[in-house]
This record gives C-alpha cells, sequence and structure tokens, in this order.
C-alpha cells in the first residue's frame, strides 16, 4: 500500500546530486580529498563544500571496493588504533576488508596532512564516515545492523551543536528512518519498527526547530509524514502540518517531497483542489531525468489521479514525455476510459492494474474515480441529447436501475457538472442549452491562476539565490579603506600647494 508506493518516490531521490569528483580517481583518494573539503568549511564556516563532499557519495557507492576505502578513509582521518571513534566506525564493516587493510598505512603526505590532533578529532570528519557506513550497510542491505548503528550514530550527531553537521545529519536521519523501514514487519503493519522511531524523529525536530537548524528541520518534518502516512495515520500527519511550519530555507529535494507528501495527505482528506496545487508545484521543482526520475513518475500518477477527481482530463502530451511514457501507461488507459465516461472500460482497466495500482498507493483513491466516470458519462450523454430518457441511460452507462439513473443525474446536476433539468414524471432528463464560456469569469480565472504561478516562481527564484558570506562587512571594510585614501589623497594635495606656494615665493625674490 503507502508503504510501496513511496519506495520509488524516496529510493529515485535519494541521492540528491550526481555531480561528483572524477570519475578517475581511487574511491579512497576521493574520501580523503573529501576530508580537505570538510576542514575548509569547518574554517569558513561554509556548508556549501559539506555538500559537496556529500554529492560524491552517488560515485564512491558505485565502486567495487567501497569498503576497502572507507576503512582506509577512517584509519587516515584515526591513525591510532585505540581511538574509539575509529573502533565505532571500523566494527560495522566486514571483518575480511579490515584485516586485510592492517598491513596497509596512509602515505606520508596524507601523515603530514592529517597528523595533528585537532583535526584527527574534527566531528565532521567522523560524521562523515558515518554516513558512508551507513550507506554501504543499506547497499549490502545489512538493515539489522544499520539500524542498531544508525540509532546511536544520529543520537551522538545530536549531542554536537555545530552548524557545520546539520547537512550530514540530515542524511543521517534519512537512512536511520530507511533502516528501520526495511525491517519486518514491514508497515503498514502497526508492529512495524518505523513506529519506534517516531519518539527520536519528534526530539530531532524539536532541537532543530530550537538551533535554527534548517536542513535536520525540513529532513525530520518529511521524514515523520512519510512515517504516518506508510502507516496510514493521516490523522496525526495533518495534525504535525497544522502544528508545524516547513523551514523556508530548505533544500529544493525536501520542499519536494513535502509538497508531495501534503498533495497525497490532502487527497485521502478530498481536499482536491489543495492536493492538485501541492502536486503540481511537487512536479514542476523535481528533476524530469537521473536518479530522481522515479519520483517525477510517482508525482505524476498521483496527479492525474487527483486531476481525474476533480473532474479535468490530463492532457495527451503528458504520457508523450519518454520519461513517463511507460510509467503511465496503465494511467493512459485509465484517463481513456474515464474520457468517454465508459464505465465497463474503467472497471476492466482496475482489474487488470490493480496490482500496479496497489504498489504506487492510488488504487484506493482510483475506486472513488467510478461515480465520476458515471458523471462523465451522463455529461456526455447531455451533450448529445437535448433530452433522453432514464431508460436510456441505464442501458448506455450499465446502471442497475432508473432510480440510480436519476439519483446520479441529479447529483451530477447540483455539482454543476451537467445543466439540465429532470423531468420526475415523464422520466426524462432535459438538458439547458450551452452558454458561451468566454461570456464568464472562467478564462480570467485560469489566466490569474498562470500569473500567480509564475510569481511565486519567481519570488521562490529570488529566495533560493546564495550571497557570500560577510559580504556586508567586506563592503564596510573597503568604505573605511576608500576614506582613508581620500583623506591621504587630500594631505597630500594641501601639502603640494603649500610646496608650490614656497617655490613660487623663492624664484620670485631671486629674479
Amino acid at each position: 500500500m503507502a508503504d510501496k508506493m513511496d519506495v520509488d518516490a524516496v529510493s529515485g531521490a535519494r541521492e540528491e546530486e550526481t555531480v561528483g569528483p572524477a570519475p578517475d580517481l581511487p574511491p579512497e583518494r576521493i574520501i580523503i580529498n573529501n576530508f580537505d573539503l570538510i576542514r575548509q568549511a569547518v574554517d569558513a564556516f561554509d556548508s556549501r563544500f559539506i555538500l559537496r563532499a556529500l554529492r560524491s557519495i552517488s560515485t564512491l557507492r558505485k565502486s567495487d571496493k567501497f569498503a576497502e576505502a572507507i576503512v582506509q578513509g577512517v584509519r587516515t582521518a584515526f591513525p591510532k588504533p585505540t581511538m574509539g571513534a575509529r573502533k565505532v566506525l571500523e566494527d560495522m564493516l566486514p571483518e575480511n576488508v579490515t584485516a586485510m587493510q592492517n598491513g596497509t598505512s596512509s602515505s606520508g603526505e596524507d601523515k603530514k596532512r592529517d597528523g595533528s590532533t585537532e583535526e584527527q578529532q574534527l566531528p565532521e570528519i567522523w560524521a562523515y564516515l558515518g554516513i558512508l557506513v551507513q550507506v554501504y550497510l543499506y547497499d549490502s542491505q545489512q538493515f539489522q545492523d544499520g539500524a542498531d548503528f544508525s540509532t546511536n550514530f544520529v543520537e551522538k550527531i545530536r549531542s554536537w551543536n555545530r552548524r557545520t553537521l546539520d547537512q550530514i545529519g540530515a542524511k543521517a536521519y534519512f537512512y536511520y528512518s530507511l533502516f528501520h523501514e526495511s525491517l519486518d514487519p514491514k508497515p503498514p503493519s502497526k508492529q512495524s519498527p518505523v513506529i519506534e522511531v517516531r519518539p527520536k524523529l519528534l526530539a530531532a525536530l524539536r532541537s532543530a526547530v530550537l538551533r535554527k537548524d534548517n536542513d535536520t528541520q525540513a529532513a525530520a518534518t518529511v521524514l515523520l509524514l512519510r512515517n504516518y502516512i506508510i502507516t496510514a495515520d493521516i490523522t496525526q500527519a495533518d495534525l504535525l502540518v497544522a502544528q508545524t511550519q516547513f523551514p523556508s530555507a530548505a533544500s529544493n529535494n525536501q520542499v519536494c517531497r513535502y509538497l508531495y507528501y501534503l498533495g497525497r495527505i490532502r487527497a485521502i482528506q478530498l481536499a482536491y483542489t489543495e492536493a492538485h496545487d501541492h502536486l503540481e508545484s511537487a512536479t514542476r521543482k523535481s528533476p524530469t531525468a537521473g536518479p530522481a526520475v522515479g519520483f517525477y513518475q510517482q508525482s505524476m500518477k498521483l496527479l492525474i489521479v487527483v486531476e481525474l477527481l476533480m473532474g479535468d482530463i490530463p492532457e495527451r502530451s503528458v504520457f508523450r514525455q519518454p520519461a513517463l511514457e511507460t510509467a503511465l501507461y496503465p494511467y493512459f488507459k485509465l484517463v481513456q476510459a474515464v474520457r468517454v465516461g465508459d464505465l465497463q472500460a474503467f472497471l476492466r482497466c482496475v482489474t487488470n492494474n490493480e496490482g500496479q495500482f496497489r504498489k504506487d498507493g492510488t488504487y484506493t483513491l482510483i475506486l472513488r474515480l467510478r461515480q465520476n466516470v458515471i458523471k462523465t458519462g451522463v455529461r456526455m450523454l447531455s451533450l448529445s441529447y437535448s433530452r433522453i430518457s432514464l431508460r436510456d441511460i441505464c442501458t448506455r452507462l450499465h446502471i442497475s436501475s432508473e432510480e440510480s439513473a436519476e439519483y446520479i443525474t441529479a447529483k451530477a446536476i447540483r455539482d454543476g457538472v451537467i445543466e439540465a433539468t429532470l423531468d420526475h414524471q415523464n422520466g426524462h432528463m432535459v438538458t439547458n442549452p450551452q452558454r458561451d464560456a468566454y461570456s464568464t469569469t472562467e478564462p480570467s480565472e485560469a489566466f490569474h491562476a498562470r500569473i500567480e504561478a509564475l510569481l511565486n516562481l519567481r519570488d521562490e527564484c529570488v529566495m533560493a539565490m546564495r550571497y557570500p558570506m560577510n559580504k556586508h562587512r567586506q563592503e564596510l571594510s573597503e568604505a573605511a579603506k576608500a576614506r582613508e585614501r581620500e583623506k591621504e589623497l587630500a594631505k597630500e594635495i594641501i601639502e603640494g600647494e603649500g610646496d608650490d606656494a614656497d617655490g613660487d615665493e623663492g624664484g620670485f625674490e631671486g629674479m
């Protein structure tokens, strides 16, 4: 159900960026080079260097010698075997790899660079190596060991109140939650281990809000929403959204996930208009290619179902995109059945693709479309006939009785799907003449919605712009230096004028 529906959404968007170091470097050299980036981040108090180090994970995890590279990195950063930080990390790695690496040592350059005690004990370097261990355990499917390690790992990170650890901590909580989701019994079972991680995630959210840690706050909020949704605790998810505020400075990937989960919550609560707005924003922000294409496909599937529930028909161009053509084929058949109001074709499509719909987590929403299919059929009949009997409606739409047809038609008239009246005595539906759409406010409302979306996109782009840190201080110092130069220049001019005047007087007397 909901646990399966979001696996692609999370795993597809798991790696924020695929940009990494040059692929010809060995993995152990990449890890050691990342130590320099982490030190620069600590010295300059600039988290962008941390982000560059984390981006290389997608390159490292593809290497066949990933575990050996982690061991080499751990022993380069912590050369003494008696160090507790080194032992914690090595205990999670294969024994044959650690035994094989016992005879190896770092080069003289690395010893010189990593020899100081202060550099060896940087919490950021240890936490970065801990993230690599988490990735290795997850890729090797050691979920129980990964859950045990991550439980202590996130507590250690939370005990350090350092802003240079924010992005590393956010990624640590992500894998912490992912490990527990992979343990048996899996969600939506109420005995699933995912329920046990909620107190830690809530504690992390409280600490992040107090410390103004936007990265951890956004990650904890998204993970809690996912946790509630996969166990079908929609009420608790709605309370979390109502009582918390998502940080505006969160990364684009976290914003996309937050909007996706918010759209799913609103769709389940029958608030289709809000759900459509959130899902549309999520699909616009998400990448359409690369590792995150799974998230884009999952968002589009849910968006299509919500549009159908709203009574709209998605454009055919959506299904022609290369990244969506194969994934959305069952939904294309579904849209075709809903568009013409063919109830039998709709039921066949749902039956044939029930497994796929359940995996995507849209099956229960699709079952709600039955009434929409019938309403669409009634609308098609109202466009074709100015007067039609209820018996003919039953025959064409495969409805069991005239009473049901009358009820469905009356509800369609009340909802504004069709403009018609019911002749109860004669058993007919009489269609009213259609009016010109351009005589209403509908075109202007659609134009206004597009303008509002573009203005919101422009505001978000302005807010996402990066500026150099302490730039104002540099400008103040430069202005002070400019004033000093002006004073010196004015002083030199005055002294120069005085010297010229003295020279002129002496010359005149001589003449």
